[in-house]
């Protein structure tokens, strides 16, 4: 009886080239969450939950056009945010990603990324989840299953509509199952991470 964890960021949007916070998908960003509900279509989803943001609320919707059977609905811990601030052991190469963050931004996502965890990583014997968030969020995720230090979610990034997989089977620690894997999209709408892939 695994619990299986289904994390997909959101779609491309369209203020993601302007340098604005949230924005509807892009056509772009539409095409990738179709091509998403596709792959999860036979997944048996128990639940679906979205960040209440507009590119992941839309994403949701989307999927649940492909697959009327969903019923995604917003979860309050899934917003995007920054999970921690600078720690000692992190290398300094990463110091000025924090330049313009504040304190309580940081004191703010540190709380919701503790809840996030204790909610999300809860054991639910036999359940499929899907959360449909942002890349900072699944970042933090993916290094608190993998117990690493707390800067690490800095180098790990997730593509738009990439799909990660994270299991818990009894009586055993959660696994990554796969991360960010793009195999559903083509090569032009691999989207959202900091440099292109390599083809």
């Amino acid at each position: 009886m695994t619990h299986y964890l289904y994390l997909v960021r959101h779609g491309e949007h369209l203020d993601a080239e302007h340098g604005l916070e949230d924005g509807p998908l892009s056509p772009r960003g539409r095409r990738q969450a179709e091509l998403i509900a596709d792959r999860l279509s036979g997944v048996p989803l128990d639940a679906v939950w979205h960040s209440p943001l507009e590119r992941a609320s839309e994403t949701g919707r989307a999927l649940a056009q492909r697959l009327p059977s969903l019923r995604p609905e917003p979860h309050p811990l899934l917003f995007d945010c920054i999970p921690t601030g600078k720690t000692p052991d992190m290398p300094s190469v990463y110091e000025p990603f924090f330049g313009g963050i504040t304190d309580a931004e940081i004191e703010a996502g540190a709380a919701q990324m503790a809840d996030a965890a204790t909610e999300f990583l809860a054991i639910k014997r036999g359940t499929h989840e899907l959360l449909i968030t942002h890349n900072f969020v699944i970042a933090w995720l993916v290094r608190e299953v993998l117990e690493a230090p707390a800067w690490r979610w800095l180098t790990i990034s997730q593509a738009h509509c990439g799909l990660t997989v994270l299991a818990q089977r009894p009586g055993r620690p959660w696994t990554v199952v796969m991360h960010n894997d793009l195999s559903h999209l083509p090569v032009e709408l691999r989207t959202g991470l900091p440099e292109p892939l390599p083809v």
